[in-house]
């Protein structure tokens, strides 16, 4: 197993790079086919299989993908936090102002957030659902999953998890097809914005996961106290 910060990397068999660009269609296939066509079950734990055998079978652990205990946990909690900041502000004040000029049909809420205020009940299940489902289960998919498989196309060199990056972002917004074009514009921003720490934390997936799990986090607690509209 290649190291995560290796400056340079061993080339990929073509054979390799072909199996992975296989990996990528079926990931795609997976998500497309649940969120738009409804033909297949949800993704995300699909892709959470496919990520623990994949990465185990064919790069003998998931360190590859940044599921590593971090040199600095201070480090990236602190980048997490700027991350979510980043998701709920660019959010609230640029995409969905944005958006709203360009659509304007409101964008559609999770079932999950359409819950009475001041119910701890729901907002504890709640907070269980963000965490696992959304925080670790959606980037250990998408981030540590597809956006890896993706770079493999590219022999993992720093453009090509660049481009992996902004393909899993335009991924990640289809995946919430449901919530119209503006929660597909939004999610997609969120795709960019936790791909973007899972890069500069050197593909450490526990800064996307802390990321997505503390912006969730404010959501169900604005909408515990009433906050939210």
């Amino acid at each position: 197993m290649r190291p995560l910060a290796s400056p340079s990397p061993a080339e990929l068999t073509p054979n390799e790079r072909w199996l992975s660009l296989l990996e990528v269609v079926l990931g795609a296939f997976t998500v497309i086919g649940h969120n738009i066509f409804h033909i297949v079950p949800n993704e995300v734990p699909i892709l959470f299989v496919l990520f623990w055998l994949s990465l185990r079978v064919r790069d003998g652990g998931w360190g590859v993908a940044g599921l590593t205990r971090p040199n600095s946990w201070w480090k990236i909690v602190v980048m997490a936090i700027v991350a979510a900041a980043l998701l709920l502000l660019g959010s609230q004040f640029v995409i969905e102002p944005l958006a709203s000029h360009l659509w304007p049909r409101p964008e559609q809420v999770s079932s999950l957030l359409k819950v009475p205020a001041h119910d701890w009940k729901f907002a504890v299940r709640n907070l269980a659902i963000v965490w696992v489902f959304a925080g670790f289960g959606e980037e250990v998919g998408y981030r540590g999953y597809l956006l890896t498989r993706a770079a493999d196309l590219g022999n993992r060199s720093k453009i090509a998890y660049v481009a992996a990056m902004l393909y899993v972002a335009v991924l990640f917004g289809l995946a919430h097809f449901y919530k119209g074009p503006t929660g597909i514009m939004d999610s997609t921003y969120s795709g960019l914005v936790l791909g973007g720490v899972y890069l500069f934390s050197g593909r450490n997936l526990w800064a996307a996961i802390l990321a997505h799990g503390i912006s969730d986090t404010v959501v169900v607690l604005a909408i515990f106290l009433g906050w939210a509209a």
